[in-house]
């Protein structure tokens, strides 16, 4: 069932410069892990005004988590969640020329109704729809749906692959025809419209040694937790051998958590105010538990020592202080050969526009951003 994985040019892949993404905006909570009362929302229109300020000071894309239940703790951290496909589809409608991915878990969609459904919101904006494939970790969402998780890694990727290739070719045949597999028996199947560029931006978050390989294989954009930027550069290394010896070149970003205030001091203590003194910890230890125990995105090193980390910014790597700080701590994961990262905030709007106005010109002038248009 295997079809090509060749990449497409769309905007999001041929961008030069370092990618600026916005994760986790359609969660309640973000990434952060907080008590506090003015904590995202996650609302429509809270999403709504944070995409449109995304597309005016030049944010690359938002990426979105799939999630199904919450977390528990005193928060139920993402209870709330916004569906990403749909969630895209209005995002990339208010926009023009953000990227909105949209995170599909393969267990629990079918494949040709998803090839149909990111087809369909490419038809309405070509080019600015993503996929976000995702292979599945966590039980109780698997438990929530009916659904067994396979306790091998392998099989997992396995059935993904089977999946992905299947969505890969509907996007890519014409007329009607069956695609027998092992997971899945599709007869007579045809599927149109399809994408203008033949194939949207695929990112996938590989950080296990089955998931980096799924993603070199596949994806555009492999979506890798590192510790930091120095660590992080023999996992772009890997990642690159990796896509070479298939013959491709697919780009790497990180996910980090930004705390940016006119002073190191004034950031560090919005940091503990939020993550220490406010954080859900009872979620937060669900959260790694949960990690620990059916991903392989951290280590079990990263997961001993990363529990701030994870209150902060759900285990992301932390860029806090001055506008000049942040601009430098940005500058390193591009020296470290990473394509791009994305950004958390506690406020997306309103610390977002305080970003805009104090990092990206610094950015700009250290040659990693575009000036303005």
């Amino acid at each position: 069932m295997r079809a090509s994985s060749r990449s497409m040019s769309t905007p999001i892949t041929s961008a030069s410069h370092f990618r600026l993404g916005l994760f986790s905006s359609n969660c309640s909570g973000g990434l952060a892990v907080t008590k506090i009362p003015e904590r995202w929302s996650a609302s429509w229109e809270d999403n709504l005004a944070m995409a449109k300020l995304a597309d005016e000071v030049g944010i690359d894309f938002v990426l979105p988590i799939a999630r199904l239940i919450g977390y528990g703790g005193e928060t139920n951290f993402h209870e709330s969640v916004l569906e990403p496909i749909p969630w895209a589809t209005a995002i990339v409608a208010a926009t023009k020329r953000l990227t909105a991915f949209a995170t599909v878990h393969t267990a629990f969609n079918h494949p040709v109704v998803v090839a149909k459904q990111l087809a369909t919101i490419d038809a309405m904006a070509p080019g600015r729809v993503g996929l976000n494939v995702v292979a599945g970790w966590n039980q109780p969402e698997y438990e929530a749906m009916g659904v067994d998780l396979p306790t091998a890694h392998d099989a997992r990727y396995a059935y993904a692959q089977e999946w992905f290739d299947a969505v890969a070719t509907l996007w890519s045949r014409e007329g009607r025809y069956d695609l027998p597999g092992e997971y899945f028996d599709l007869r007579g199947v045809e599927s149109s419209p399809k994408p203008a560029a033949g194939r949207v931006p695929i990112l996938n978050a590989g950080s296990s040694p089955q998931g980096k390989a799924f993603a070199a294989r596949n994806a555009d954009f492999v979506f890798t937790i590192v510790a930091g930027p120095e660590q992080g550069a023999s996992v772009v290394a890997e990642v690159t051998a990796a896509g070479r010896a298939l013959g491709r070149s697919p780009g790497v970003l990180t996910p980090t958590h930004v705390v940016c205030r006119s002073t190191h001091a004034e950031a560090e203590e919005y940091l503990r105010y939020y993550a220490e003194e406010n954080a859900d910890w009872a979620a937060v230890d669900n959260l790694m538990r949960l990690q620990g125990m059916h991903a392989q995105s951290f280590s079990p090193e990263m997961l001993a020592t990363f529990r701030g980390r994870f209150a902060a910014g759900h285990g992301t790597c932390p860029i806090i202080g001055t506008p000049d700080e942040v601009a430098d701590e940005i500058e390193k994961f591009a020296t470290a050969g990473f394509g791009g990262i994305t950004m958390s905030f506690v406020d997306y709007t309103g610390e977002l526009e305080h970003f805009a106005a104090e990092v990206m010109p610094r950015l700009e002038k250290k040659g990693l951003r575009p000036a303005p248009a």
